[in-house]
């Protein structure tokens, strides 16, 4: 039985335009035990599938299933057996971080659970703002405690969305430290993130939406394989010759150009320097799960193997 199955999962919004379909036809399942990555662009369907997941939104079509437990059939089963950290930090400015902790946990009928209380705190950083009120965290303090309200009941399921965005480093080295052993424990993790380094370092398995439908499912090792090329990437200042533009990826100075061999490399120089661009800081590095997305995300036909978009 998959930890989570999303069965045929259509969503579709009235809005003052018309209907506007979020999802169409998503189906795809996360074994036991996976580190899972949904990845796609912002309004790809991401939110709305795992707010249907969660319980907060209803299907227009098509059923999800948490080990078995029917998300709307079965709300309360299957709510048991999820912990979701949300994109917004949302807390009670009332309590203390043990006290919000505590009264999560009664949320779920958990009691005498003080010690895993003490665990979460540590494991995340948290041990010193135990009896800090919530109001008084950072913002990035405040993650933390969403992440610990999260687990504070042992969910063997995990469902991060978006739980590093606009976080120092530290907070996302500690956090994956600690969500990375809860899945050698035999937690099943979903992941969605723009980070697409971390994806690349934590997923397994991945699964790609744009525009509400699912455009790739792979395990990661098979995406990167994909993207065989090698990408050139220098800086310069000024506008690149016609030749290189409709397949360069420029962000600001940086230009990063898809290429097979030396000759490749050699010939997209030339032309640059032809133009009478100064070319600076070049560098020849491997296609990443970066390029796959983005040829994904293009259209392409073969992911990864014409990596600039």
């Amino acid at each position: 039985m998959p930890a989570v199955s999303f069965q045929s999962v259509s969503k579709t919004f009235s809005t003052p335009r018309g209907p506007f379909q979020a999802l169409n036809d998503v189906s795809f399942d996360i074994e036991e035990g996976e580190f899972f990555g949904l990845l796609g662009p912002n309004g790809a369907g991401k939110t709305t599938l795992i707010s249907i997941l969660a319980g907060l939104a209803r299907a227009s079509s098509g059923r999800v299933l948490v080990q078995g437990a029917d998300v709307q059939a079965d709300y309360a089963e299957a709510r048991r057996r999820l912990g979701i950290v949300p994109q917004e930090l949302v807390f009670d400015p009332f309590f203390s971080v043990r006290e919000s902790l505590k009264i999560q946990s009664g949320y779920f009928g958990v009691k005498n659970n003080d010690a895993w209380i003490d665990e979460l705190l540590e494991s995340l950083g948290l041990a010193d703002k135990a009896k800090s009120n919530m109001r008084q965290l950072s913002g990035g303090m405040k993650r933390r405690v969403l992440v610990a309200q999260a687990l504070v009941h042992r969910p063997p399921i995990i469902v991060l969305d978006e739980p590093t965005a606009g976080v120092d480093v530290e907070l996302r080295q500690t956090l994956w430290q600690f969500i990375a052993r809860l899945n050698k424990q035999g937690h099943t993790v979903l992941l969605t993130t723009h980070y697409l380094d971390e994806a690349e370092a934590l997923c397994g398995r991945l699964a790609m939406l744009k525009q509400g439908q699912v455009v790739a499912l792979e395990r990661t090792s098979e995406l990167l394989s994909r993207a065989s090329g090698n990408v050139l990437r220098f800086k310069v200042d000024g506008e690149l010759p016609a030749a290189l533009q409709a397949q360069a990826r420029v962000t600001g100075r940086i230009v990063q150009l898809a290429v097979h061999d030396a000759a490749d490399i050699e010939r997209s120089l030339a032309l640059v320097r032809e133009s009478g661009l100064v070319v600076e800081d070049i560098e020849v590095r491997k296609a990443d799960l970066e390029d796959v997305f983005i040829s994904v995300m293009a259209g392409s036909r073969q992911a990864g193997q014409e990596v600039a978009a």
